[in-house]
């Protein structure tokens, strides 16, 4: 298994030094933008590969509400869509709590409408430059709406795409009390893992509570289910040099023995 942090391309060479496989970044920081003049030779000659990235959307681009520019977000995302694409980034975390978070009083029925126009807008497009876009399930302290895997699952299963695959995080589905039986039941569709511990969204065995960060049997789910993909650090910030030798340890130990 390839384990990788989540840091800017800046941070690549620390990374590699301390042991990580790759490195996962911010997809607005590296291709928002509207100009065709965006330089992305930097991203292609990183000392790490960059495979994925996060942060997809923009919080002051709505893609639920009454305030929704679908132009405006049909262009965004071709631009980042083409760029990821040109940089090899393959995987783009689509949480984005900002962009898809419901407004109060806005009907919900309408919400779950237009995020699945978003994906059904987004996926030929990832499609065609060999990007997969994943759900992110976040817990209901940062977003109201696609809370659990079984919820994001629900929007997989009805855009019925390829490009279009589902995340876990098992911050937000510890947070959320989620039952690996809907992790299980997901498997087939899982295209990346994000991991933290529950408490303080510590990196992997940091936070001292053990037993409220049950990675076994994360784990054991993620490999009786043939898990293929990569496996994030995406967490509160800890120091690369100093620390990530102990985070990947803890990681390896864990994934290797159950």
């Amino acid at each position: 298994m390839q384990f990788g942090m989540c840091t800017g391309p800046q941070n690549a060479q620390a990374a590699k030094a301390a042991g990580w496989d790759f490195i996962e970044g911010h997809t607005q920081a590296m291709f928002q933008g509207e100009s065709d003049q965006v330089d992305l030779s930097p991203l292609k000659q990183l000392p790490l590969p960059l495979p994925s990235a996060n942060c997809l959307v923009p919080g002051s681009l709505k893609i639920v509400g009454p305030q929704v520019d679908f132009e405006a977000l049909r262009r965004y995302m071709t631009n980042v869509l083409t760029r990821a694409g040109q940089t090899g980034v393959h995987t783009l975390v689509f949480g984005s709590g900002g962009a898809r978070g419901v407004p109060e009083g806005f009907d919900r029925d309408k919400a779950r409408s237009q995020i699945l126009d978003f994906l059904r807008m987004s996926a030929p497009i990832a499609q065609q430059n060999g990007v997969t876009l994943v759900i992110e399930p976040l817990n209901r302290s940062e977003c109201n709406i696609i809370n659990s895997v079984a919820e994001a699952m629900t929007y997989v299963r009805e855009v019925n795409h390829p490009a279009i695959r589902c995340l876990v995080d098992s911050y937000h589905f510890w947070l959320e009390d989620e039952p690996l039986a809907n992790l299980e039941a997901a498997m087939p569709w899982i295209g990346h893992v994000h991991v933290a511990d529950k408490v303080g969204r510590t990196a992997p065995g940091e936070s001292g509570a053990p037993e409220q960060s049950p990675y076994d049997a994360f784990f054991r789910t993620l490999k009786t289910g043939n898990y293929r993909g990569l496996i994030s650090v995406e967490c509160k910030g800890f120091d690369i040099a100093q620390d990530s030798p102990r985070i990947i340890a803890f990681l390896r130990e864990k994934w290797n023995n159950v």
